[in-house]
């Protein structure tokens, strides 16, 4: 093979630099200008169609903004519901299914008004009835030492349950008796009643000692104590409004007594009484009556150490009976007195109508 000619080398020349171009450093004024002469004109002509110019460059990012608020929104509300409806299905399972009498099941019927029953139109609200039941509950607890957990108090327990469901509905039906009889009681009523009851020193020696043991007891605070109170006396009001037949009786024994009318008071308490214990001795208390005590009324008692002896009471109304009191003597160790004793009716007698006309519903089961 022919031997390939080597090729030369061949030098090239060397590249010349290009000389350096100095641009002249533009002054302020003429960089005034040139941003200047880059700013569209704005005319009363071309301002609408500037400011349309302006607003769609600034939509592209509005809208995606707004959108994403809307989701947020949309979002936020689908949670919210199911949170809801999650929290009335736990509380509705555990109240209709369960019967959880726990404290923060008992704050929830507080707030939300779950129905227990129905009486014809009213409702009987769930918290009424665990109004009723816990403190029967905590009572057999407590000072009974009841274990509920066992059979025998398993059994008691439905026991009270039963107990409270009649409690909560008659309290229901003592409201509609005493709004359509226009029979109200008020807290100043309340406050009475408990100054009267605590003046007699019968709820402990202070108020501290009465919240303690209302707690220890029954696990109530003041308030509950009020709101049991309460639907006691507008039950005796109910009942003093229905029953005139008994304060007919009780006006005329008064008005004979007073009048002479050939009796006297032991003639007239044989006669009218309802206290089978006390008739046979003129109706007198079998012991003297002391300011705090326990077998006798609060009432009773108050009026008793208002009169001297020898006078006479008009009508007293305990809640439960209608009385006439007469003072006979006054000792260190207490007041002598008689008493004529009328028995009112009881609420079942005013109830029975209403139960009979309006059915109830319950929906719990024991």
């Amino acid at each position: 093979m022919k031997k390939l000619k080597r090729l030369k080398k061949v030098k090239l020349p060397k590249a010349v630099p290009r000389p350096l171009k100095f641009r002249r450093k533009k002054s302020v004024e003429e960089r005034v200008s040139d941003a200047l002469s880059n700013v569209p004109r704005i005319t009363n002509e071309t301002l609408g169609d500037h400011r349309e110019e302006v607003l769609s460059s600034a939509r592209k990012y509005i809208y995606p903004l707004k959108q994403s608020k809307h989701r947020i929104v949309r979002g936020s509300i689908g949670i919210l519901a199911i949170v809801i409806i999650g929290f009335f299905t736990v509380c509705g399972l555990a109240l209709y299914k369960f019967q959880n009498t726990s404290t923060f099941i008992y704050d929830v019927t507080q707030v939300i008004p779950f129905p227990v029953a129905k009486v014809g139109t009213t409702w009987v609200s769930y918290e009424s009835y665990l109004f009723e039941l816990r403190h029967d509950v905590h009572y057999y607890h407590t000072q009974q030492h009841v274990d509920f957990s066992s059979k025998s108090g398993q059994a008691q327990l439905i026991h009270l349950k039963q107990q409270a469901m009649t409690a909560a509905i008659q309290a229901a039906e003592v409201k509609q008796l005493a709004s359509q009889y226009h029979v109200t009681v008020n807290n100043q009523a309340v406050d009475d009643q408990i100054a009267l009851v605590r003046a007699e020193n019968r709820l402990g020696n202070s108020k501290d000692v009465f919240n303690e043991v209302l707690n220890e007891v029954y696990g109530w605070g003041e308030a509950d104590f009020k709101r049991e109170l309460k639907q006691q006396l507008l039950q005796q009001a109910v009942v003093a409004r229905l029953d005139t037949s008994t304060t007919t009786r009780a006006q005329a024994a008064l008005k004979q007594i007073i009048t002479g009318a050939g009796a006297n008071f032991a003639a007239v308490e044989s006669q009218v009484s309802n206290d089978l214990a006390t008739r046979a001795n003129g109706g007198q208390y079998p012991n003297p009556v002391t300011i705090n005590d326990s077998n006798i009324s609060p009432v009773i008692t108050a009026e008793l150490f208002k009169l001297k002896p020898g006078q006479l009471s008009g009508i007293v109304n305990t809640g439960y009976t209608l009385e006439i009191l007469k003072v006979i003597s006054v000792s260190p160790s207490g007041i002598t007195a008689a008493h004529i004793q009328f028995n009112l009716q009881s609420i079942n007698t005013y109830l029975a109508p209403l139960q009979a006309k309006e059915r109830i519903h319950q929906y719990i089961k024991f």
